[in-house]
């Protein structure tokens, strides 16, 4: 029993050491429509797969969309895809699986899987969603979490005791680029519940009729070029999300010299300053606010230290190589403790035997 346990850790150690052991992560299904949060997790995969990881996309379903109608064709040919439920799935006890904090009911189908286990938590607010009162992640097995930031690290560690938090932040692509050309009178609008859209629009042309020569462009379902193409042609940016902890949209506006105005999230963004944008803490207030920078802008009275602050902003942004370097980095050590626990439970069945 003990030369069989001996042949598994070798071949296990040999994986490891080899890159050869699978890294699987979970996904959501997109239909087509471009999410921040499948977008971080494929640049993640990517950046491992391109290190000479072995990543591997999990998906629900057989009949899968993929990404590369929004993300690029490359993610999809260049990166192996399998369903959750399918009987070619392996997993063994040198392979990694990482789940979004939106999947609870998976971690209590795979609690016992032969695998390290870890949760990427984006939204601190779908933690709680598909768990019980009274459990925790590290109840089915998962001690270890990836997330997006120091803030909602902090609260992750907080929430799930016995569970230790790695912060990979995400990154800004290149498609998004100062504007060249004069911006037209188009306003981006971007809100986690379309509701919020949809009366913002009404309540303000309903208040401020004199400005119905400007447009307001909801940017949702489009292609990440194409995202960046008509956000490049606005003047200013809407943002409405309570319950981000990252804040994707608006770092994208700022990125390319757009101003934001934005309602402040229950979780301030680290990135976040009372001078990089035009924040407030009333939704009430939006459509006011919207009308007074309008009418700013019209004078071409926005003050010059938005936009000092809005580049100092950019500046630290995380670029493609470092988010490389930090998530490679991440499970490069989560993957030499574990190499090294297989090593240490070899030598003891070793001299055993």
């Amino acid at each position: 029993m003990n030369q069989e346990q001996i042949s598994k850790l070798e071949r296990s150690i040999e994986n490891m050491r080899n890159k050869q052991n699978r890294i699987y992560f979970l996904v959501q299904e997109t239909k087509g429509n471009a999410k921040a949060s499948v977008r971080y997790i494929y640049q993640m995969a990517m950046s491992l797969r391109e290190a000479g990881y072995n990543s591997i996309i999990l998906h629900e379903k057989p009949d899968y969309q993929g990404v590369s109608e929004w993300l690029g064709e490359k993610y999809m040919t260049e990166l192996p895809h399998k369903p959750i439920d399918g009987s070619s799935l392996e997993i063994s006890p040198e392979d990694l699986l990482v789940i979004p904090e939106i999947y609870g009911f998976v971690m209590e189908q795979i609690k016992n899987a032969p695998c390290g286990k870890i949760v990427l938590c984006q939204s601190y607010d779908y933690i709680f969603d598909a768990l019980q009162p009274g459990e925790n992640w590290s109840n089915f097995g998962f001690l270890k979490c990836i997330t997006t930031s120091e803030r909602q690290k902090e609260w992750v560690e907080k929430t799930m005791r016995n569970v230790s938090v790695d912060v990979v932040e995400p990154m800004i692509s290149d498609n998004f680029v100062k504007q060249e050309l004069p911006p037209k009178t188009i306003i981006n609008i971007h809100t986690r519940d379309h509701r919020d859209t949809t009366n913002t629009i009404k309540a303000f042309y309903s208040r401020f009729p004199q400005y119905r020569w400007f447009t307001f462009r909801d940017l949702r379902g489009l292609s990440e070029e194409e995202f960046a193409q008509r956000m490049s042609e606005s003047f200013v940016s809407v943002w409405v999300d309570d319950n981000s902890a990252y804040g994707t949209f608006p770092l994208e506006s700022i990125k390319m010299g757009i101003p934001v105005i934005g309602v402040v999230p229950n979780m301030i963004p680290e990135w976040m300053n009372e001078n990089n944008g035009i924040w407030i803490n009333n939704k009430n207030i939006l459509v006011d606010v919207i009308a007074d920078y309008i009418q700013n802008w019209l004078e071409d009275n926005i003050s010059p230290e938005l936009y000092t602050e809005m580049d100092k902003t950019t500046e630290s942004l995380i670029t493609n190589e470092i988010f490389t370097e930090n998530v490679v980095s991440t499970f490069d050590k989560m993957i030499t403790t574990r190499l090294s626990s297989f090593e240490e439970q070899l030598n003891k069945l070793e001299t055993i035997e």
